[in-house]
């Protein structure tokens, strides 16, 4: 009897810390996700709560590109466009290749469908632009979803893929060292091989995991669509001069994670004439 009485004291407690998590969270409504569960943790110190971080990050010790080059995938995509979705479970399908750091994976929500009735609420105009900056490397009369890219080129069979990611044979012209330097902090040092081209360019994003949507207009009216690899922030990181001899030092602060999605950090490299992957890396974090 005493022991059933420990185990209901016990089941009583963690209801109370619980609530009190979720009262103290809601009253810092101003304060990024990740600081205010730390602030909760501490505030129920006092009452022996054991609090433990959502997602672990796999950076903290810091990640290295190896000798070859990381595939990248880019899929536009737009719950305004009725192709899409099948493109949408397709890219899906890629989660644990992508997990495994076989590949760095990409959903460019865009906007040019919005007007036929449903606004996709993950579109960006930044977004619209890469693409049309891929057409023109391509040499494409226009841009269409859904389009999936690889590795910069438009990539027109990714339908017979499958799960698979075409294995990447072709040495890295660039190696990445990337760590997290505290919460939604990160540094990439990118280091130019022999052979790279004589200039090279960069972006970071943050992609998530597990978003839907309850289509209500347009050609998907009805529909719950279901999204992996979500595109949240695209940050250009600039244009440099090689130089293998001075590898350079890229600085980014993301944007904070959305509560119960797994998110990664993405850093891809390449030649700004063509589009070319150099190199590429991915972290969960």
């Amino acid at each position: 009897m005493p022991r059933l009485l420990k185990d209901v004291r016990n089941r009583l407690a963690q209801r109370t810390n619980q609530r009190i998590i979720r009262r103290f969270i809601m009253s810092k409504r101003s304060l990024p996700v990740t600081i205010k569960f730390i602030a909760a943790c501490a505030y129920l110190m006092g009452a022996t709560a054991s609090c433990a971080m959502q997602n672990t990050c796999s950076l903290q010790s810091g990640v290295t590109t190896g000798a070859t080059v990381t595939p990248v995938i880019e899929l536009y995509t737009s719950e305004g466009c009725s192709s899409c979705p099948p493109a949408d479970k397709w890219l899906s399908t890629l989660k644990d290749k992508a997990a495994a750091g076989g590949a760095v994976v990409q959903a460019f929500h865009v906007g040019y469908w919005d007007y036929i009735g449903w606004v996709d609420r993950f579109a960006t105009p930044a977004h619209t632009a890469r693409q049309k900056q891929i057409a023109q490397w391509n040499r494409q009369n226009g841009i269409y979803t859904p389009q999936a890219v690889l590795g910069g080129k438009d990539w027109r069979d990714w339908h017979g893929s499958g799960a698979q990611v075409p294995a990447s044979t072709a040495p890295a012209q660039a190696r990445i060292a990337l760590k997290q330097l505290g919460a939604d902090q990160f540094e990439a040092t990118v280091t130019p091989a022999p052979g790279a081209p004589a200039s090279w360019s960069a972006y970071w994003t943050i992609t998530e995991h597990g978003h839907s949507s309850r289509v209500k207009a347009g050609e998907n009216s009805g529909e719950l669509l279901q999204h992996d690899f979500v595109v949240r922030q695209f940050t250009p990181a600039g244009d440099y001069k090689t130089d293998a001899s001075a590898p350079q030092k890229l600085t980014f602060r993301s944007i904070a994670s959305t509560p119960g999605h797994a998110r990664q950090v993405n850093l891809v490299v390449f030649d700004p004439k063509t589009g070319k992957t150099l190199q590429a890396i991915s972290g969960r974090c």
